[in-house]
Parts: structure tokens; C-alpha cells; sequence
């Protein structure tokens, strides 16, 4: 018997490894379907939560789009409402202006068609001298005389009148300016007086220098300051008539009293 006979009648299961496999996957097939299905629903059940989220955002916005447009909507409609007011009013400040304009004109035709009434030219008035005003009278025109020599006697008598009113209003005036009181010019005089040292008695000093009188002459205030090394000056002031006591009279007099004063300075000179 040859090999291939023998082989040929051998029962041997070549297949078998196939058959495993195919057995194998069976198996786990079986055994792992209850997990994918449990996969399947619970991604089923993910994305029916998804999709429902979706809808509720895309329901709230819409939502608040149609609140937000309906408030626009309001607010245009105020606006719109305003300007129809203020449209309004405009409108009637237009037509009185107008009205105004219209009865304006129709005045002015009226005023251009009748003759404007000549007013007669007022009276002039003369400033006398005492600040009064005298309306004088308009002069007539004359009518022209044939005869140039003939004169208005009449007329002379009046500017004799009035020539003698005049001169005497400026006498008047004379005597009311001479009555009345001059205008004195005064002047405030800070002086200072300076003794010979520390020892010279101020109060004396100042004493002395108030002592000096004369019309016109009027003391003041005054004070001790310090010059230096223990001497002080006398700072008095006074007010002064100007045509009547001077800066050098001062002067002379308040150094006649040597033995106190060394010197005298005008500190200040103002006029009052």
C-alpha cells in the first residue's frame, strides 16, 4: 500500500484549528454582547440628553432675542412718538412767525402809502450859567419888505432883554462860586527824630517835640524804634495844611531843642 492510500484512509481532522478559532470568537461573542448592548443604550440615552440640552439653549435664545427686539420696538416707538411732538410744535412757531411776518408787512404797506405828518421842530434851549435851561423861542422868518431899510424895533427890545438876563445870571454865578468854601490841601507827615544816644530821655524828647504848635499843625501817634546798640528813635506823625506849615519848619523848630535831638528825616510824605 502505497502512502497516499494509507493516508487516504487515516481519519484526520485537519480542520480543526478552524474550527477552534471559529468556537473561540463564538464564545467571547456571546459573552461580551450584554456589555455592548448596555454601551449602545447608555450612548443612546448621552446623546437624547444632548440633543434635549441643545433644544432648551436654542429655546432660550430665541427667548431673549424676542424680549430684547420687542424692548428696541418700544423704545423706537417712544422715539418716533417725541419727534412727532416736537414736529408738531415746530410747526406751529412757523406759522406764527408767519401771521407775525404778514400782519408786519401789511403795516409797512400802510405806512408807505399815507404822507408822514411834518412835526413841528422843537424849541431850542439855552444852558444859563447857573445850570437852569431857558426854552427859547423859534424865530419867525420875516417877510421879505420891498423896502430893505425899514428895522424891527421890536427886536432890538428883545435882545436888550435878553442880553441883561444873561449878564446878570453870570453875576449871579460869580457870587454863588466865590461863596462857596476852597478846597484845603493837607498832607501826613511821619518824621523821624533821632537823639544823640542811649541816655537822652525820650519821653522829654518827645515833649519837646510836641511842644512845637503852629496853625495848620496837627500830632498824631507815635512810637519808640530801635535803631541799634541800645538807641531807639521817635517815630511821631502829623497832619499838616500845606499852604500854611511845611516840612522845613518842622525841621527847624524840632532842632532848636539841641540838647535832645540829634537830627530830624521825613520818613513818609502823603498827600490827603
Amino acid at each position: 500500500m502505497s502512502a497516499v492510500g494509507f493516508l487516504a484512509q487515516e481519519k484526520i481532522w485537519f480542520d480543526k484549528p478552524r474550527y477552534d478559532e471559529a468556537e473561540r470568537r463564538f464564545y467571547e461573542y456571546k459573552n461580551s454582547s450584554p456589555k455592548a448592548t448596555q454601551e449602545a443604550g447608555s450612548n443612546t440615552i448621552l446623546q437624547d440628553i444632548a440633543r434635549a440640552r441643545e433644544n432648551i439653549q436654542k429655546s432660550l435664545a430665541g427667548s431673549t432675542s424676542s424680549s430684547s427686539n420687542t424692548a428696541d420696538q418700544g423704545e423706537l416707538a417712544v422715539r418716533i412718538k417725541s419727534l412727532e411732538l416736537e414736529n408738531q410744535s415746530l410747526h406751529k412757531v412757523v406759522d406764527d412767525l408767519r401771521a407775525a411776518l404778514s400782519k408786519l408787512e401789511s403795516r409797512v404797506a400802510v405806512l408807505e402809502k399815507s404822507p408822514a405828518p411834518v412835526a413841528p421842530a422843537p424849541a431850542p434851549t439855552v444852558l444859563c450859567t447857573n445850570g437852569t435851561t431857558v426854552q427859547k423861542k423859534p424865530s419867525v422868518p420875516l417877510k421879505e419888505e420891498e423896502d430893505d431899510d425899514d428895522i424891527d424895533l421890536f427886536g432890538s427890545d428883545e435882545d436888550e432883554e435878553a442880553e441883561k438876563i444873561k449878564q446878570q445870571r453870570l453875576k449871579e454865578y460869580a457870587e454863588k462860586k466865590a461863596k462857596k468854601p476852597a478846597l484845603i490841601a493837607k498832607s501826613s507827615i511821619l518824621l523821624d527824630v533821632k537823639p544823640w544816644d542811649d541816655e537822652t530821655d525820650m519821653v522829654k524828647l518827645e515833649e519837646c517835640v510836641r511842644s512845637v504848635q503852629a496853625d495848620g499843625l496837627l500830632w498824631g501817634t507815635s512810637k519808640l524804634v530801635p535803631v541799634g546798640y541800645g538807641i531807639k528813635k521817635l517815630q511821631i506823625a502829623c497832619v499838616v495844611e500845606d499852604d500854611k506849615v511845611g516840612t522845613d519848619l518842622l525841621e527847624e523848630e524840632i532842632t532848636k531843642f539841641e540838647d535832645y535831638v540829634q537830627s530830624v528825616d521825613v520818613a513818609a510824605f502823603n498827600k490827603i
